[in-house]
Parts: structure tokens; sequence; C-alpha cells
């Protein structure tokens, strides 16, 4: 484990009092940088100080290599003190020159360090940054090491994708610079491709529910030697292909539950104890096969909880995650997050070589409240006292997302350094990034961090605005966020570039505001239109790409938003009318369908409110009108939400009725298959070009039943979900 060694040395006096380094004087030049050796890290990181040192002093320093050193000058690389350990670095001004040297990535975060303690530099976004204006760069006399808590630390932020010292200034890394041809994670298809193999060898793949099942979601059967041969010819070519490539990620396929319970598997998984005894022993052959490389692996869903008897080999990096953990408070403060340390405590006793990945935005709503800033410190250091040493922090930071850009700036620092004051780093960030308005954004989270922990309320990664519209974000809260923002704008309202700062992070607020609005039975449509529009001409102007990780854009969700939710239709007759389920929902829908179906309220992208759902089996109910009426259309409004296995029906067939009895066919829709990952609403409905006499509509749903091979649920229930019924 890479623990934080800060270690400031004074070291011994060379000359009277003053500066012992001196490298801008008066505006002038005093120094050169000079890159020993003259490698790609040292040239990247003497650029990037070349660069600054001009912004703040109007001085450009020449870079050189392979010359003779003098006094003041700055000396990138050479000999690094036996103390650092990858990516740490060591700087000091040892006879009269600024030293900096480093492990790995080391020589650049020292050029950072640099920067941000002695020219009191900050980066706080894309091409977003402050850095003072200078006439002098002298130093005091400086020694000090610092090494980062995780060897490997990465996590997420729309300015990766745009802005090169971003991911330099934050100390981050990206799969594809460590595993081979980016082999990084859900890697059982990319190995093993069930395109080619799965017609011919379905015995390669899991069995479970009576059947073996291949596709490109499946699993593996993993006591199958063909497997393992095919397998590791594959890995052996990719290392071939890239020789400067040390690992690569063997790891399952997303879904739960759908391992491998042919009789070997389950034999061997029944001596473990776990579901991952026979993964570990088939990953540890692999090792064994490539003892110079790391081979890593899934510790995911099913194969969380670590084995009983047989342990990884060192060369084998498990990657714990913890993706079913609430998040409001702290993972030991909650069962699930319990369930989580259990399965960290367990793998920390049998391998020191542990990889945690950690979950931190809603992602089906990105851009929504999400106050779980008080948890990261806990969970970082719950992370490295349990023998991890690499972390990454998903938590997408999408442009508009909740605090995206303090969220990114905190994970990064506490992944360097886990001791870290947060509530100073916290009050730095607000200060340099919102100027004026910081106070009202501190109080802004410490009031909804208050509110969420006080409500009693999970926070989950799947969740919506919608479930705390009792608790954090209740109407008396809410007034008082939005007074707070309020104050905000007020107080940078003469600086543009602050007040957009303030804007776009008060998008959260405002959708969380449209969702609760959607639900209520009388919505202020007036209210709500200007709301809605100003949302979506701000997010247009932030160029907000999208709300979740489904990729729904913003404008697209406004004219849904209208059309779904504003439209008054005051021609459906099914208002509040009755319903008799012939085939009922799954058991939590049951009481809710009375209602929800006819009660005018349009269910949004998550299935938590409003939606009434089958798993695994067909539906079918009768709306009772009261009376027989002419009616010209029925219809019924389905979720398509891949993610939460949601896929839409095979079928839905109308008929009717004068009597409840007899019933006359009207209309069967297919419904082609749909794979794409958008969330999606879809109305099935039947059309007469004339009138029919009818009080009863019967609508029959055919479900798909089960996941198909292409999904990761494959071979598990399916559901589908019915929101408003409508008949006009």
């Amino acid at each position: 484990m890479k623990k934080l060694f800060i270690g400031l040395l004074l070291v011994f006096a060379t000359c009277s009092l003053g500066a012992q380094v001196n490298i801008v004087k008066n505006n002038r030049s005093v120094s050169k940088i000079i890159c020993a050796p003259n490698s790609q890290i040292n040239l990247t990181a003497a650029n990037i100080l070349q660069r600054f040192i001009y912004e703040s002093t109007g001085c450009h320093l020449k870079i050189a290599s392979n010359i003779t050193p003098h006094l003041n000058d700055i000396i990138l690389g050479g000999t690094t003190p036996k103390e650092v350990t990858t990516d740490g670095y060591a700087l000091s001004t040892e006879g009269g020159m600024l030293h900096i040297t480093g492990l790995g990535n080391g020589t650049v975060y020292g050029v950072i360090s640099f920067l941000e303690r002695y020219l009191k530099m900050d980066y706080w976004s894309d091409q977003v940054y402050s850095l003072p204006k200078a006439k002098d760069i002298s130093l005091p006399s400086i020694s000090f090491i610092e090494n980062p808590t995780f060897r490997y630390r990465q996590t997420q932020n729309y300015a990766l994708g745009k802005d090169s010292i971003y991911k330099w200034w934050y100390r981050l890394e990206e799969p594809n610079e460590v595993f081979a041809a980016d082999y990084w994670v859900h890697t059982f298809d990319r190995l093993l491709p069930s395109a080619v193999y799965g017609p011919s060898h379905p015995e390669y793949y899991a069995y479970y529910n009576g059947k073996r099942h291949p596709g490109a979601a499946s699993q593996w059967c993993l006591t199958n030697p063909d497997v393992f041969n095919i397998v590791v010819h594959r890995i052996d070519s990719i290392f071939k292909a890239h020789p400067d490539m040390k690992t690569i990620c063997v790891s399952q396929n997303d879904g739960n539950n759908t391992n491998c319970k042919c009789p070997t598997c389950s034999q061997i998984d029944k001596e473990e104890g776990a579901y991952s005894g026979s993964l570990i022993r088939f990953i540890n052959k692999i090792a064994e096969r490539f003892p110079d490389k790391q081979i890593a692996t899934l510790a995911y869903l099913y194969s969380m909880q670590p084995p009983k008897l047989v342990k990884p080999r060192k060369n084998v990096v498990i990657m714990l995650c913890d993706i079913d953990c609430k998040r409001e408070v702290s993972l030991t403060e909650n069962s699930s997050g319990q369930e989580f340390v259990k399965a960290l405590k367990g793998w920390s006793k049998i391998s020191n070589n542990l990889y945690v990945w950690d979950y931190g935005i809603n992602f089906d709503n990105f851009v929504s409240p999400f106050p779980n800033l008080h948890v990261l410190q806990d969970n970082i250091r719950l992370f490295r006292d349990n023998h991890v040493t690499m972390h990454f922090s998903q938590i997408s930071s999408n442009r508009g997302g909740d605090f995206a850009e303090l969220r990114t700036y905190l994970v990064s620092k506490l992944m360097w350094n886990a001791d870290a004051d947060v509530d100073s780093l916290t009050q730095h960030f607000l200060k340099g990034y919102y100027g004026k308005a910081a106070p009202y954004i501190y109080r802004y989270i410490n009031i909804m961090e208050g509110a969420i922990i006080a409500s009693g309320k999970d926070l989950w990664i799947y969740d919506s605005p919608i479930t705390h519209k009792n608790g954090m974000l209740k109407p008396t809260l809410m007034r008082r966020y939005n007074e707070l923002f309020d104050e905000a704008e007020k107080a940078v309202a003469n600086n543009q570039i602050f007040l957009d700062r303030v804007r776009l992070t008060r998008l959260p607020l405002q959708y969380a505001a449209l969702e609760i609005a959607r639900t209520e039975p009388n919505m202020d449509t007036e209210k709500v239109n200007h709301d809605l529009a100003l949302f979506e001409q701000r997010t247009a102007y932030f160029k907000v790409p999208s709300l979740n990780e489904r990729s729904n854009p913003p404008a697209e969700y406004c004219q849904l938003y209208r059309d779904r939710y504003l439209k008054q239709n005051d021609k459906n007759i099914a208002l509040h009318k009755p319903i008799k389920f012939l085939i009922e929902p799954s058991d939590k829908y049951v009481e809710l369908g009375q209602k929800a179906l006819t009660d005018g309220l349009y269910g949004g992208t998550t299935y938590v409110e409003s939606w009434v759902g089958w798993q695994g089996k067909d539906g079918a109910f009768v709306v009772d009108l009261g009376e027989t009426k002419q009616i010209h259309r029925a219809g019924a409004d389905f979720l398509h939400q891949l993610g939460a296995w949601i896929l839409l029906p095979r079928q839905v067939s109308f008929s009717y009725s004068t009597d409840g009895i007899h019933y006359t066919s009207w209309q069967t829709v297919n419904i082609p298959e749909l794979r794409i990952n958008k969330v999606l609403f879809k109305n099935i409905e039947a059309i007469s070009a004339t009138p029919l006499n009818a009080r009863y509509i019967k609508v029959e749903i055919t479900g798909t039943k089960e996941c198909p091979s292409w999904h990761y649920g494959v071979g598990y229930p399916s559901w589908f979900f019915i929101d408003e019924v409508t008949v006009e």
C-alpha cells in the first residue's frame, strides 16, 4: 500500500538569510529547466513548468538537456530517494538548485505540487485555473517527499476529454494506460466472443435455470478446459502485441447471478463458500501462466464475497465493486455498506493487491442533487486501511452534473492524500471557483447534507428526486435552497464568469423541482412552463450533454415534459376509472396499480414512481368506464430502460365489451425488439376509424419474460412497466 509520506527536512543553509533558489527576478529569468535525463515524462514536466512560469511572470525559461547545471537552475529527473514510491516525488533545493524527481509520473506531479505551493496556482475545471501574476519567484530551503495513497487513481470529469493539463493536475490515470489493449472490465465476451463460439460450443458458457446461456452478456463455464486454453492463447497474443503493458483484466460480463452453476462449478463454489471460488481458481491458473504480468478480475455482484480456501496469487488484482451500497452515510454505517465492508475485509486478509471501484453519483439522474460529499473521506480511508492500492471513483461528473467540478476535485485530492482536510479543500475550491458566492454555496451543501441524513431516506445511485420530495427536497427546504442560490447569484451579479458557474451549479436543483412538480395533482402549469423554459435555456447555454448515463439530452427531456406532463388530455374517459387485474402485477405493484394506471400522472425515466411492473410473466387487466360509451382510441404507456431489465413487451392486444363477459377483438400490436440504451416511453394503442360501443376495455400484454442473450440479465426474468392507460 502506498501511504502518503510527507517529510519536511530543513536543509542546512549555504548562504545568508534569503532565498535558497531564485528562478525569476524582476520579471527576468535567472534559471533554466534541465531534463536529466531527456525522457518523455521529464519533457512533459518541463513544458508544463515553462508554460505556467511564463503565464505568471512573462519569463520564458529555456528547456535543455545534457548540460552542466548552474546555481538557480531547475533539474527535472535524476536520482530518486529510496522513500519515493510509484508516482511519488521529491523536491529539494540542495546545492542552490531546484531538484524535482519522481517515479512513474512523479516528476510531472512534483512540478504540479511546485506550482500549487509556490506559485499559488489552482486548476478548477476545463481550461479554468487561477494563477497570480508575479515579478519574482524565489524559493526558501525545500526538502520534502510526497507519495500517493493509491498507486493508481482514476475518476471522471468532462474536462478529461478536453484538457490534457487537467488530467496531469489532478494526478489521474486512464485504463488504457495500464491495461493491455484496453482490456479493462467486463472482458469475457472480448476474450471469448460468443458470436464466434456460442453457436457451436454452448458448453463454454454458463449453465443455470436448466440450460446453457451463450451470448454477448453471458459468463463462462470456468471449469471447461477448452475455455481456459482459448483464453490463455488469446491473452498471450495480446501481451505479445503490447509488450510494454503489464496488466490485463479477465473479468465477468455485466449482470448478476448469471454465473455458471453446472455440477463442477457448483461443487467448487460450495467448497469455497462463495461464487468467487471458481473464478479465483480460474484466474490463478491464468496468473500462473503469466508470472511477470498482472491479471485483474472483478469481484462484482455475485462474485463480491471472497472465497474461504483459495487465495489470489500475488500477481492477481481483485477489482472489488460496491455498486449495491447506499450513499447517504459512510459504508460502515448502513446495512448495504456493511455487506460490502465484510467483503472488503475478507479480501484484504488474502490479498494485498486490491482495486476498489466506488460509485458516487446518481446514474439515472446526473443533473440532480446527490449530497454525498461528506462520506468521501471516510470511504477512501476505509479502502486505504484494507490493502487497497488502486482506486476508481466513478462519479461521471458530466457538465451540469451535481457539483461535477467540486466532486472531482475532492475525490482526486483524497485519492492522493486520504488524510487531507476536506473542509479546508472544499472552502478553498468554493472561494476560488465561485468568488463571493462561495459562502452561500457552502451553506447549501451543508444544509442538504444534514437534510439527507435527517430524512432517513436512502441515497441510491439509481435514484429519483421524487424519492426525496418529502425529505431533503421537501417544500420548506427547497425554498431555503433557492434563497441561497438567489443570494449567490446576487453576490456575483457583476461578474459573468462567476455568475455562470453559480447558474450551472443550480441546474440540479431546478431539475429536481421540475421532476417533483410533474407528480403533483394540482400542478401550477404557468410556473412549471416558466421553470421548464429556463432549464431548457440554461442547459443549452451551458452545453449540458446528457441527463443520465443512458444519454438522454436535456432538449429531448424538455420537449417530452411538455408533451407528456403539461398537455391536458380532457378527452381521456379512463381517468380515475377502476382497474381489474386478470394477471396481476408483481407483488409490490398490485395495490399501486389500482390507481396509478388511471390517475392522470405519467411516470418519469426511473421506475420508482407511478409505474406498475410485471416480472417474468404476461399481464392483463380490464378498465371499467362505468357505462357504455362510444370510443375510438385506447392506449397504454410503456417504459424502456435496459439498465433496470425493463424491456418493451412483445405484443399488446386490445379488446372491448359492453357486458364484461363477451369481448370483441380490436387490435393486436407486435412490438419489435429494441436494444438501444436510451430511456424511452412507448405508447401502444388501438385506433378505430369508426366509433365503437364499449364499457370495458381489456388490455393483454405478452412480455419478453426472460432477458435475451445480448442483455446482461440473460436467462433471468425481465420486466415490463406500464403507467397511464387512456381511452378516448
